[in-house]
């Protein structure tokens, strides 16, 4: 055996499960891939009745302030420069940026609040498009994390773990419902063009050790949205269709002595390109858009790669069966400068945000898609440095908010409350698996058994936490 390779030890494994049993395992084997191949999904069905088909997530990347955007603390203005006192911070871990700062004072926020909606939601003077759809919203303000960094951070959210390599929340999806559109991807991934901060990496739309065909698919801000999806010149549709007839019954050839997942992933990657050669121009063509809905949501829409513009592609691709549509908004993270730079970032978002709910209203769509908005963490009620003008607000993983609309949720609510000082949960705590858990819940899936076995172990978004949370049911 110790003179055998890990692959020649591989390949027999799976010449033997093709071969045992007079190729019983590998028929065996071969319609468990054949039924993820229809891309009916691995559970070809619900746990039961769903309430979503498809995510928007629009993720803030950075941690967006809390305290300055939904969470109205007037204590905090009344202490404006006061000592945060022990008793509330309780001992909580600070990061290396203001762990060692010998004064930690907390700060208000410069920024007016008032209610909207039937719900009484209190909303920042920064977020004017959202307030108007208060009565859409379940916004949460008792979210929590163990993350008190970006990276752990932004991975945890996507992935259900801080460690990078498990699956992205998409591509559980992917794998598990299937696609709606056989000739799109089932999960779109879109970043707004330009925008500095922590850095996004592939592992966040990554498959993990799901199958390849459930990754994200990333849309560019340019002529060709997807890399290498055209032909190369000189290469027609009829020579490019012949040459993948050929390239699949070598592929099935192989499949049929090797019956690995992989060579079944490759066959479908190809087919999925040509398909897309058609459906991603028209796809992501704006032109047939009308003037009042590119009005809708703001100046910026005709601009390629702006939030903007990714919102309304996010409605297209939603209307066209794309399960999980993952938009990526950066340079939330405030360590300074808060005052000045948080209205830039709400006039780019907040105006699209909102136009992407009413749009969805409008159409339709908003009762069966579930659009979610929300960072990796949120900011502290302090001030990191001494108070100044322009001052900044370090991470805060204890209390954040977030909120959703459509897809089940109870609309025109507030779920969950912080204390007077906006630095604890203080009732109806939201931990990220029991977000999760709740999501999953409303494409009618049960976190508990969407399974994959990997490694001895049986793996899930939520590993071996979270718990639905119904008081955000609709």
């Amino acid at each position: 055996m110790n003179s055998i390779s890990a692959h020649q030890w591989l390949t027999n494994r799976r010449s033997l499960l093709s071969k045992f049993g007079m190729g019983l395992g590998g028929l065996a084997l071969n319609e468990l891939l054949a039924g993820e191949s229809r891309g009916a999904g691995v559970l070809d069905g619900t746990h039961f009745p769903a309430k979503a088909k498809r995510i928007i997530y629009l993720f803030m990347s950075g941690g967006p302030s809390q305290l300055d955007l939904f969470d109205y603390k007037p204590m905090l203005n009344k202490r404006h420069g006061e000592q945060l006192p022990d008793s509330v911070r309780g001992g909580q871990r600070l990061t290396g940026m203001s762990g060692n700062q010998s004064s930690i004072p907390m700060v208000g926020s410069p920024f007016k609040f008032a209610q909207h909606g039937k719900g009484g939601g209190w909303f920042s003077e920064l977020l004017p498009h959202t307030a108007s759809i208060a009565d859409e919203l379940c916004v949460v303000k008792s979210m929590y994390t163990e993350s008190i960094n970006h990276g752990p951070g932004v991975t945890f959210f996507q992935t259900g773990s801080q460690i990078p390599g498990r699956p992205s929340w998409g591509s559980w999806l992917s794998y598990g419902l299937g696609a709606d559109n056989a000739n799109l991807p089932s999960f779109v991934v879109l970043i707004t063009k330009g925008k500095g901060g922590q850095p996004l990496g592939a592992h966040l739309w990554g498959s993990g050790f799901l199958p390849t065909k459930h990754q994200g698919v990333l849309f560019r801000a340019a002529k060709d949205p997807v890399l290498y999806l055209g032909n190369p010149d000189g290469v027609s549709e009829r020579s490019r269709r012949m040459m993948l007839d050929r390239l699949k019954e070598l592929h099935e050839h192989q499949f049929a002595g090797t019956p690995d997942v992989e060579i079944q992933n490759r066959i479908d990657h190809y087919e999925m390109a040509y398909r897309m050669q058609s459906s991603i121009p028209e796809a992501t063509d704006l032109s047939d858009e009308p003037q009042h809905v590119l009005d809708s949501y703001g100046p910026d829409v005709k601009t390629p790669g702006t939030f903007a513009a990714n919102c309304l592609q996010a409605r297209r691709m939603a209307e066209r069966g794309v399960r999980f549509i993952q938009l990526y908004h950066q340079d939330w993270d405030h360590h300074g400068g808060l005052p000045g730079a948080l209205p830039k970032l709400c006039r780019e978002t907040d105006q699209p945000a909102a136009a992407l709910v009413k749009d969805l209203k409008q159409r339709g769509l908003l009762d069966d898609t579930l659009v979610v908005w929300g960072g990796e963490f949120g900011r502290t009620n302090y001030c990191q440095g001494k108070i100044q003008a322009n001052f900044g607000r370090d991470h805060h993983p204890r209390c954040f908010t977030a909120w959703m609309a459509g897809g089940g949720v109870k609309a025109g609510t507030v779920y969950g409350e912080t204390d007077e000082f906006g630095y604890n949960v203080a009732t109806d705590g939201v931990h990220i698996h029991d977000f999760h858990a709740t999501l999953m819940q409303l494409l009618g899936v049960d976190h508990e058994r969407l399974t994959y076995k990997f490694q001895g172990r049986r793996y899930r978004l939520t590993d071996v936490h979270g718990k639905v949370v119904k008081g955000i049911l609709a």
